[in-house]
């Protein structure tokens, strides 16, 4: 049943001119002074989620984005400052890139942060998907067989630090620990200092092509599925319950599984629909060309593969396919309550920041859903009536 309510923010500023017909995503190119508001969004966004009883403001991990698009490059470090704001909200990795890492690094700043938060970061992996970064990091991604096959390597490494006294490793593309000398005997074997205190460590990894699903759910990592049409989450709902099954992980249908969702709380559907378009559409601009249109058509085929749809999608596809919730409170729990019948296990929902919204209307957004929507779900946590005056805090 669903018990937790959080939200994913991946580091968008104020946007200008947002929507279908608003300024082309490669014509954006804002200078240091703006791309750093995303920092005081963030911390503004943190405070106010642990004010209304949110669970964890999830963060993304991106690089060289002068668009404006998503401003983190380090998700951990982030991560620990946030902590340090607020009292009880937890603060999760979607996704810390891998390939763009040396796992032993991303492995000792999780620990490090577990340790200073008092295990109040959550770790989450991915494999990247924009060429830009992680190619100039020196890791594949066009050639995505390779991306994988380092990514596996990569996690082997992690868990074995993570979970291991000490340990070693020898693969394809990493010798650890160095065959060296080292103060008069020969290396064999090293320990990660420190290594998380909370363990296991609970690691989350989004759903996109689906080609590591097996290996996540054999695992024990956690999946995500954000923005998704519910025809393909309900596909990889059950293939996820299915390997994990098969990997003698005996889990209830959702278990194990968080649900990313678009939202709009007005008083209808149409006014709803109607503020929240130039958002939609600014998210898609953007994140259509690397083919994250997650719909499919009626015969199943998930849009851009061959017969399906190709075009960048509208909010009214996004409401039919009931990845975007447009309308009044009640119908929000509503399809919370079908999300629980279809999925017993499933117990986080996480929210979208829509690329281009400003924070002090999704500020509101945020007091409402805390206020109407999460008491029928969860223990009621006191939220203003009023919010405060749209001063950016």
């Amino acid at each position: 049943m669903i018990k937790r309510f959080s939200v994913l923010y991946v580091g968008q500023i104020d946007l200008d001119n947002p929507g279908a017909d608003g300024t082309p995503a490669n014509d954006r190119r804002y200078p240091n002074e703006q791309l750093v508001q995303a920092y005081g969004h963030a911390v503004n966004l943190a405070k106010h989620m642990d004010e209304l009883g949110y669970y964890c403001m999830w963060t993304a991990e991106h690089h060289f984005q002068r668009e404006g698009y998503e401003c983190f490059p380090n998700l951990i470090l982030l991560g620990v400052h946030l902590a340090g704001q607020t009292k009880r909200l937890k603060f999760g990795s979607a996704f810390n890139i891998v390939p763009m890492w040396h796992p032993l690094r991303l492995a000792e700043d999780f620990a490090m942060a577990d340790v200073l938060t008092g295990g109040r970061l959550i770790f989450g992996v991915g494999r990247g998907y924009h060429s830009r970064e992680v190619e100039t990091f020196g890791a594949p991604v066009i050639d995505n067989d390779a991306n994988r096959e380092l990514f596996m390597e990569q996690m082997e490494v992690i868990l074995k630090a993570f979970n291991e006294e000490s340990f070693s490793h020898k693969g394809k593309h990493y010798t650890i620990p160095a065959d060296v000398p080292y103060r008069g005997y020969q290396l064999e074997e090293i320990t990660m200092v420190p290594r998380p205190v909370n363990r296991p460590v609970e690691i989350w990894q989004p759903i996109a092509s689906g080609r590591t699903l097996e290996f996540i759910a054999r695992q024990g990592i956690k999946a995500m599925v954000a923005l998704t049409g519910e025809v393909l989450v309900e596909q990889m709902f059950r293939s996820y319950h299915e390997h994990a099954r098969n990997a003698g992980r005996d889990l209830v249908l959702g278990q194990d599984m968080g649900l990313g969702l678009g939202f709009y709380i007005a008083n209808t559907q149409q006014e709803a629909i109607d503020r929240v378009r130039p958002y939609h559409d600014e998210r898609y601009k953007w994140f259509a060309p690397f083919g994250f249109v997650r719909y499919t058509d009626s015969q199943g085929r998930m849009w851009g593969t061959p017969g399906a749809p190709s075009r960048v999608p509208t909010i009214e596809d996004g409401v039919e396919q009931k990845v975007w919730i447009c309308g009044p409170p009640g119908q929000f729990i509503d399809f919370l309550r079908e999300q629980e019948q279809k999925f017993p296990g499933l117990e986080d929902i996480i929210l979208q920041w829509p690329e281009g919204m400003p924070w002090t209307e999704f500020r509101d957004q945020l007091t409402l859903f805390a206020r109407e929507v999460m008491p029928a779900f969860s223990p009621a946590v006191e939220v203003p009536l009023a919010t405060t005056p749209s001063d950016g805090s």
